[in-house]
């Protein structure tokens, strides 16, 4: 085993700082949008978002891509908003994670995370996402307990929810899986290295592959996917050296993850990317490879505290903004009248407003 690594020796490849920084690259994409428009035969929306001309990204896109030696954007998001602004950015794949469960639901592991919680996430995101690659992540439990339960529940969120294709974790073991969903009609991606939803297994969030045969097992878990019929595989938390052996023993796309600079793509959950974990529970659970490309966070908070602060101080709203629905003068003289319990007074009131 230890040939395994001097015969795939790696040599250093420029990291990509600007994977991802789309989500602010739509800026200024409104710019002439009527005429485009008008010439084209394109919503004024899809010219001044940028969207419009745009091919609803495939798998056998991503393959080209691949071939091409491009690299390829994948961001994990779990509802509208996010998904339409990785749309506007240019993002490639878009994942809806079973991360969510942690993420947005405040669980501790992604394994409590259900179908159904899952198909609501993933509704969303499909509204939002309409040139991405939409891809579902199957939650713990509802594909690992034979190939036609895989099959059913791949099903359920192409049908139900929409999605592109499906994400499956686990290595050779799960192949069989992987081709049933496949030959069924359902494109699958791939997923090896840390597999979040078999911690009780793996004994928590923990590097993996960092021996030369457990290296060579996961090129091994990667080329049975390959094989199944997986168009991508997502590389997980892996020595870089490992992702890149991955990369090259494969023809199609691998996706990284904490994984090094040598995969066909990179994948980073939309929270983390942006800056928003800033309470106590999103920064027990993000992982040291992601990089903040901005800090949303901090300016969330501040403007929630200058909200409660301008409530609280009677400052907000004033009548002068933020108070824009008008009453005439008159209108709101009867309306104090008609409140006012003495019947005579009213009547004598009414006389009055009368004339």
């Amino acid at each position: 085993e230890g040939g395994f690594f001097s015969a795939l020796a790696i040599t250093s490849m420029p990291r990509h700082h600007q994977m991802l920084q789309g989500l602010s690259r739509f800026q200024g994409r409104a710019q002439s949008g009527i005429c485009f428009s008008r010439r084209f035969g394109v919503s004024a929306a899809q010219a001044a978002t940028g969207t419009a001309g745009r091919r609803k990204m495939s798998a056998m896109e991503l393959i080209a891509k691949r071939r091409r030696g491009e690299r390829i954007t994948m961001v994990t998001a779990y509802d509208y908003p996010s998904a339409l602004h990785c749309d506007l950015a240019g993002i490639d794949i878009v994942l809806v994670g079973d991360s969510c469960g942690m993420v947005e639901l405040g669980y501790d592991t992604t394994q409590p995370v259900t179908i159904d919680e899952m198909m609501h996430h993933a509704r969303a995101v499909v509204r939002g996402a309409k040139h991405p690659l939409v891809v579902g992540d199957l939650p713990f439990g509802s594909y690992e307990v034979n190939p036609e339960q895989a099959q059913q529940t791949a099903y359920r969120f192409v049908k139900e929810a929409g999605v592109d294709c499906v994400k499956m974790e686990g290595g050779r073991k799960m192949a069989p899986f992987a081709q049933k969903v496949v030959n069924g009609g359902v494109a699958v991606m791939g997923h090896v290295g840390l597999t979040p939803q078999a911690i009780s297994v793996l004994g928590g969030f923990r590097a993996q592959g960092r021996t030369a045969i457990k290296a060579r097992e996961l090129v091994d878990d990667a080329l049975a996917l390959e094989d199944a019929g997986c168009f991508a595989v997502v590389v997980e938390c892996v020595p870089p050296q490992v992702g890149q052996a991955i990369t090259q023993a494969l023809e199609i796309p691998t996706i990284g993850i904490g994984s090094g600079p040598g995969t066909t793509g990179q994948v980073l959950v939309y929270h983390d990317m942006l800056g928003m974990t800033v309470h106590p529970h999103y920064k027990a659970f993000t992982p040291k490879f992601c990089k903040k490309f901005v800090d949303l966070g901090e300016t969330i908070r501040q403007g929630l505290e200058g909200f409660k602060k301008e409530v609280e101080s009677g400052t907000f709203p004033s009548l002068d903004s933020h108070s824009p629905y008008k009453m005439s003068k008159k209108e709101f003289v009867q309306s104090i009248v008609y409140s006012l319990p003495c019947p005579i007074f009213n009547r004598n009131l009414r006389r009055c407003l009368k004339r």
